[in-house]
């Protein structure tokens, strides 16, 4: 059976460690990286890439695009954060393609979510954040920092794109790293993956995911009869719990799961147990 995994970032590109999800000798794991991401080309590290036909409705049509030229009548979705986000957007513009949603470190792409973890979450990290402020030039409105960033991003000057980048990735390594015993992931201390990951990132959020206000849960009764397993950390402050309990609440065919000790990675073993659970228990669809 066909499972389509949806990496996050916006930037972060497929890995073969989603293999560990799914049973082989069952699933066809289909990996995409999306539009300037991973092995896509033109990466979107490179300030002359032209952004305007990386949007959420493009990375809908290119699954589109991929499950037609691959011959798919249905498959499955495993998303992960951003990718939980772009995996709900995908299945409700085409729930006819759809066997079973698993999505982890759930996120709805909304302009509260990302006002929190680019302005409001100082209250966490009142010193991280100044430093992450301060690093987007005077006079940045500290409720658009994704906008400053961005612009910073696309700067002819390499040093000015290089520090950006890197100081993005540090806020980004601040705040998802609240479970006991996290290490940052290596891809992190790469120059060029930090600049794919942080252009994107700050490209989609600037522009609020390129989604309507409330789009998603707005458009669950689409998508309301699919199955679907959600889980979610209780120390995911990147993404806090009611992002997927207010999904849940508007989705009557799923089942969530909170898992207590896990934050926004999978590095905690029941969070990645119950997404190995969740695919095994999805065999039969």
């Amino acid at each position: 059976m066909p499972v389509l995994a949806v990496h996050g970032g916006p930037g972060s590109g497929a890995s073969p460690t989603w293999s560990r999800f799914t049973d082989p000798d069952h699933y066809r794991l289909i990996l995409l990286d999306q539009r300037g991401s991973g092995h896509s080309t033109p990466d979107a590290g490179d300030p002359t890439t032209d952004l305007s036909t990386n949007t959420t409705p493009h990375l809908i049509e290119d699954f589109e695009a991929l499950r037609t030229h691959l011959r798919i009548d249905r498959w499955h979705l495993l998303g992960a954060s951003w990718g939980s986000c772009l995996a709900l957007a995908y299945a409700q513009a085409h729930p006819e393609t759809i066997r079973s949603l698993v999505l982890f470190a759930i996120t709805t792409g909304t302009r509260a979510e990302i006002t929190w973890i680019t302005h409001t979450m100082r209250r966490v990290f009142p010193h991280q954040w100044e430093r992450f402020h301060a690093a987007a030039g005077p006079g940045a409105d500290p409720g658009a920092l994704p906008a400053a960033y961005a612009r910073l991003l696309a700067d002819p000057d390499p040093k000015v794109r290089f520090d950006a980048a890197r100081a993005w990735c540090d806020w980004e390594d601040t705040h998802v790293a609240t479970a006991p015993g996290h290490t940052p992931h290596p891809r992190f201390s790469e120059p060029a993956f930090r600049a794919t990951f942080a252009r994107l990132v700050t490209h989609y959020w600037a522009n609020d995911c390129f989604l309507a206000p409330d789009q998603l849960l707005e458009g669950m009764e689409r998508i309301a009869h699919l199955p679907a397993v959600l889980a979610h950390g209780r120390l995911d402050i990147s993404g806090p719990c009611d992002i997927a309990h207010d999904l849940a609440a508007r989705w009557p065919s799923a089942r969530l799961h909170i898992v207590e000790e896990a934050a926004h990675t999978t590095n905690v073993q029941g969070l990645g147990q119950i997404v190995t659970q969740a695919m095994d228990h999805f065999r039969t669809l």
